[in-house]
């Protein structure tokens, strides 16, 4: 339909990586034209869309991907007619902490004022960053650890626990419709995500204390249940919610929901 298969590559079979320019449109990113075709959240189905520099793409363009990573579907309207297209994707996306890249780095002094760096943080609205499951900052890497020839765990080991998880996700969905943890429904939270009593505690405070939208409760409930199944545990334990709740850190240190 987009016109992007090749005559020696007439089948995809392999997961798509699509990395947009922060230039892109709207209509490039979500879909469009006359007769509407797929934009860069369709062609990513089932992949990765990859967002660089989130805050230099303009605010409509973010915003359009709200209601389609929720639901897995785009649709475009035209006076033609309707068009839905696919568009599960895992969306990524990376930002500098301001526009001079230093603000809170621990030797470097940002040169940026207090209202550049706010404003810089507030083009990305707090619904957008609600819709996703993990914030990770990434700190500067020291040369220690760059020079360091400790092993590593191994990208082969992590993968065979990756691949674990996903079947036991398999196997507790295989009659619900869907595969994985990012899919399951608020009404089945309670159901598939069963909590200790220390758990349920944590995550009491962590929704008090950071003041954590509904749908932000319900991200750190989904993400929880992927690391016990990591852990390969059936029960949600307290170190399982903790490592979830820290996985909201733009929540409760830059953002306000707007």
């Amino acid at each position: 339909i987009a016109g992007a298969l090749h005559d020696d590559l007439p089948l995809i079979t392999q997961r798509p990586f699509r990395s947009p320019h922060h230039t892109v449109s709207a209509a490039g990113l979500s879909g469009g034209g006359a007769v509407p075709k797929p934009g860069e959240i369709s062609l990513a189905h089932n992949g990765v869309l990859f967002l660089d520099e989130l805050p230099e793409f303009s605010r409509n363009t973010m915003e359009v991907l709200r209601q389609p990573i929720e639901d897995g579907t785009v649709t475009i309207s035209r006076v033609s007619g309707t068009l839905t297209y696919p568009c599960d994707v895992m969306l990524i996306a990376a930002m500098n902490p301001c526009p001079c890249g230093y603000f809170g780095h621990p030797t470097r002094r940002c040169i940026c004022g207090e209202k550049a760096v706010a404003r810089y943080l507030s083009r990305v609205s707090g619904p957008l960053l609600d819709r996703l499951d993990l914030h990770v900052e990434v700190p500067p890497v020291e040369f220690e650890q760059l020079s360091s020839s400790a092993d590593e765990e191994a990208s082969k080991i992590i993968k065979e626990r990756v691949n674990k998880a996903r079947r036991l996700q398999l196997e507790r969905y295989r009659d619900m419709g869907f595969t994985c943890n990012s899919r399951i429904s608020s009404a089945m939270l309670r159901k598939v995500c069963p909590l200790d009593d220390r758990a349920k505690g944590i995550l009491q405070t962590a929704f008090d204390k950071m003041g954590l939208s509904a749908r932000a409760y319900d991200k750190v409930l989904k993400v929880s249940r992927t690391i016990a199944d990591l852990d390969n545990s059936q029960v949600i334990k307290a170190n399982h919610i903790a490592e979830a709740v820290q996985y909201r850190t733009l929540d409760r240190k830059y953002w306000h929901n707007s």
